[in-house]
């Protein structure tokens, strides 16, 4: 879909994620990826699209509400980070990583209950800092606002397989990490995305 001169449908709709609730933009490669809202009992929609045009590129669904959305500095690639807490001991969750080519996609995390990962950011090509959240509250009083910082390095995460992140790999420094609630994650979202979308407006009244 093109952008207009009008405001985007309301809801985002023509996004087919539900309501945004997390975006992250590469403008170098003119990608866009958008996180639905979590839904009770139901997948979280990650999908891929073309900044431009808003043509969807991939898309992927998550077990649990997504929290944090990073492309890869140089390969086809966006690492997702989503989780929860389990309303009685585990935060848990996964980090999946999307091949924006041929469209799989691999949990990465190998432990069973996962860890509910709540931000990423790609240091370089090699290297992904990945903040989570403690494993569990047992005796925790202060697990809802602080969380691990672990530095994750692969020679290739185009071909980093499923399930191999163990808990070494995410071991690292416990850090404050207070959670932006629900309503604050989308306001942000969709501010982004209304930015994005008067740009290609004004692209478009200027023939570019």
């Amino acid at each position: 879909m093109t952008a207009s001169g009008e405001h985007p449908p309301e809801g985002w709709a023509f996004l087919g994620v539900g309501d945004p609730f997390q975006v992250v933009h590469d403008e170098q490669r003119g990608l866009l990826a958008v996180a639905g809202a979590p839904a009770h009992g139901r997948a979280t929609p990650v999908a891929v699209y073309d900044s431009r045009s808003f043509v969807r590129r991939a898309l992927v669904r998550s077990r649990f509400p997504v929290h944090a959305l990073a492309f890869h500095p140089r390969h086809p690639l966006l690492a997702v980070g989503a989780g929860k807490y389990d309303g009685g001991y585990f935060f848990e969750g996964e980090l999946l990583l999307l091949d924006l080519e041929s469209g799989a996609v691999a949990s990465l995390i190998g432990n069973e209950f996962g860890r509910q990962v709540l931000g990423l950011e790609w240091l370089d090509e090699r290297t992904l800092r990945v903040l989570m959240a403690p494993p569990d509250d047992w005796q925790d009083e202060a697990a809802h606002q602080h969380g691990h910082v672990a530095v994750v390095d692969r020679d290739d995460w185009a071909a980093v397989p499923a399930r191999s992140l163990s808990g070494r790999d995410l071991a690292g420094p416990r850090v404050h990490a207070p959670r932006p609630t629900p309503h604050e994650a989308a306001q942000r979202a969709v501010a982004m995305l209304r930015s994005l979308w008067q740009a290609q407006r004004d692209d478009s009244s200027r023939g570019v």
